[in-house]
């Protein structure tokens, strides 16, 4: 039943929401075609449910050419390759909102796990591949809340020398737990919590909350607050 509801509530409020953006939408679409390389949106394969591939899609946010350009398919903060638009759809996230089209079309959901490139995914333990996409992907989860300013994180380490080093061993290892918690604890109370702290987060930046309101998730082994995408 959850999954049959989960799909219906996707649908609904994702077809929603694309009405009452399309006011934000159109004016992102006519800044990206007349600035810039005249982009406007970034399709990227990523890994779905079942491990199936599906295109996620984006705002364009970088240079055309960026996955072959300095730091490849890890974004820092500052990056070079973010053109100048860019820089501010990445902050506010509004670069994300054209994936409310992959919800209509059942490739992803509002809430579930994050949906990784082939590259990142294979930083996952096997048991965390087998069954981490046993859910659809979603637009937020418990991984994006926790990693709320990921590109700050890995900008500022200094414990590896390649950022993708600090992935493998630092970051996808406590991702991978985050969402086996949300493969044991999945429901519709789990996702409507979820919902809320994100619409939280994307105005308090440091989203502490998280952890008081889910007290059982896997202990944070950084130092500082990960809140993060």
């Amino acid at each position: 039943m959850y999954p049959v509801l989960k799909r219906f509530f996707d649908f609904i409020v994702a077809l929603i929401v694309a009405l009452i953006l399309s006011p934000v939408l159109i004016p992102i679409i006519i800044l990206l075609r007349f600035s810039g390389e005249g982009e406007v949106l970034y399709g990227q394969d990523r890994v779905g449910y079942r491990l199936s591939k599906f295109k996620i899609w984006k705002f364009a946010t970088m240079l055309k050419n960026s996955p072959n350009m300095g730091s490849k398919d890890v974004t820092l903060r500052n990056d070079p390759r973010v053109t100048f638009w860019g820089k501010y759809l990445r902050i506010t996230k509004l670069n994300e909102l054209p994936q409310i089209f992959n919800v209509l079309t059942g490739d992803m959901s509002l809430v579930g796990p994050r949906p990784l490139m082939p590259v990142s995914f294979a930083y996952y333990s096997p048991e965390v591949q087998e069954k981490v996409y046993n859910s659809v992907p979603g637009i937020t989860g418990i991984g994006s809340l926790i990693f709320r300013d990921e590109e700050h994180l890995v900008s500022t380490q200094t414990e590896f020398q390649s950022p993708h080093d600090f992935y493998k061993q630092r970051i996808y290892p406590y991702k991978g737990q985050l969402e086996m918690w949300y493969q044991k604890n999945k429901g519709l109370k789990v996702d409507f919590l979820i919902l809320c702290l994100t619409a939280i987060s994307l105005v308090f930046k440091q989203n502490r909350l998280v952890y008081q309101v889910f007290s059982d998730l896997p202990p944070n082994p950084f130092n500082t607050s990960v809140n993060a995408n």
